[in-house]
């Protein structure tokens, strides 16, 4: 019966593996396949493969499509070089979060954007509001095409058997390849702290193209393993990077969302043909001011994990709110990430976690609370 869900071209795969499958943004995606330990656990010592489809993927070309890019991403689109990947985020006037992308360059009228599954109707709506009289065509190629994430200690190798050119990639980087009669972009990103690339390639051909990565899978002979959202969210968390929607939002900035790295405040400012974004002023009057509250690590005592809203404690005083949290797989211990307010934000600040009712002691740490790879 159906489900009404939208399926990426590996559900198949899904299911003869055994995934649990739930509602994602309107795609029907695996949770888990055995359990989210195991999977954690495995990426972090070999090789996973992650089924990223349900993420946005919109082609922007013509005359105007750098222009328009850099009138709405915090990032400078300008100049980029072809093959590069950057990271930015799309913002309101308020300079709240519409969402975080990754912009690809092609050539100085051609990129593509891949930004997060819950939000691309959102910036779809937002970017045609926003053409105006500029000359670009934007095309939403999200389900012609598929997008997986090989990640883990040994996911270059793998590659490497297949390619010498891919594990040569610098980080942010991608390149165009052929796989027989498929065309694939392959970028030396992802989003587990670990090496690896992200493939991008037409949806017709996807599972038969992944086959040779995946041959092995079931009979458990291969390094690689597939990886659900379960396991991909405890492994994001432990490298310290934020989730639309738990550690940014259209009222959080990516300033106090830990994101300053995402955002150039002088965009234009010495060359017109850039201009400024929409945010931008915003964003310059919090990073004038000092952001009211900052993420920051937190490590609990205890076993009990920490929960998306849970209050921040520093003596009788709210001081800020959860915004992630899980026990941690690779450090067998709770910890989450917060928004708390500047003045209590120092590493080694002693602060309190509300667990339905009960007070847990909870100490501020370094970001990120596992470290594999350098941040973008």
């Amino acid at each position: 019966m159906s489900t009404g869900l939208l399926h990426t071209p590996f559900h198949d795969f899904h299911v003869e593996h055994g995934a649990k499958l739930v509602d994602f943004a309107g795609w029907e995606m695996p949770l888990l396949y055995s359990s989210i330990l195991e999977e954690h656990r495995h990426c972090r010592t070999q090789a996973g493969f992650f089924d990223v489809s349900h993420m946005g993927r919109l082609r922007f070309s013509g005359r105007h499509a750098r222009k328009f890019l850099d009138r709405v991403c915090t990032r400078q689109v300008f100049g980029m070089e072809v093959g590069q990947c950057r990271y930015g985020l799309i913002c309101n006037e308020q300079g709240g979060c519409l969402d975080d992308v990754i912009i690809y360059c092609f050539d100085e009228a051609e990129y593509l954007m891949v930004c997060n599954a819950s939000n691309r109707l959102k910036l779809l709506a937002h970017f045609a509001a926003q053409k105006g009289d500029l000359a670009f065509k934007l095309a939403d190629e999200t389900q012609s095409t598929a997008m997986v994430a090989l990640q883990g200690p040994k996911a270059m190798e793998i590659i490497g058997s297949l390619s010498r050119e891919i594990p040569a990639l610098k980080r942010y980087r991608f390149a165009q390849k052929n796989l027989l009669v498929v065309k694939l972009i392959v970028s030396r990103t992802g989003y587990t702290g670990e090496d690896g690339v992200e493939v991008i390639l037409g949806s017709s051909m996807a599972r038969a193209a992944m086959g040779m990565f995946l041959k092995d899978v079931k009979a458990g002979t291969s390094p690689i393993r597939p990886i659900g959202l379960g396991a991909r969210d405890t492994l994001r968390l432990e490298a310290g990077m934020p989730l639309y929607g738990h550690e940014m939002d259209e009222v959080t900035d990516p300033l106090t969302a830990g994101l300053a790295f995402g955002v150039k405040l002088d965009k234009g400012a010495d060359d017109d043909r850039v201009g400024s974004y929409i945010g931008q002023d915003a964003l310059k009057r919090i990073a004038a001011e000092g952001p009211k509250r900052k993420l920051v690590g937190l490590g609990l005592e205890g076993r009990r994990s920490a929960r998306q809203g849970m209050d921040v404690f520093s003596g009788g005083a709210v001081v800020g709110r959860v915004t992630s949290g899980c026990l941690s797989p690779t450090l067998d211990r709770p910890i989450a990430m917060a928004h708390v307010d500047a003045a209590h934000t120092t590493v080694g600040t002693s602060l309190e976690v509300d667990l339905r009712g009960t007070r847990v002691g909870a100490t501020i740490e370094p970001l990120p609370f596992v470290s594999r790879t350098a941040k973008v």
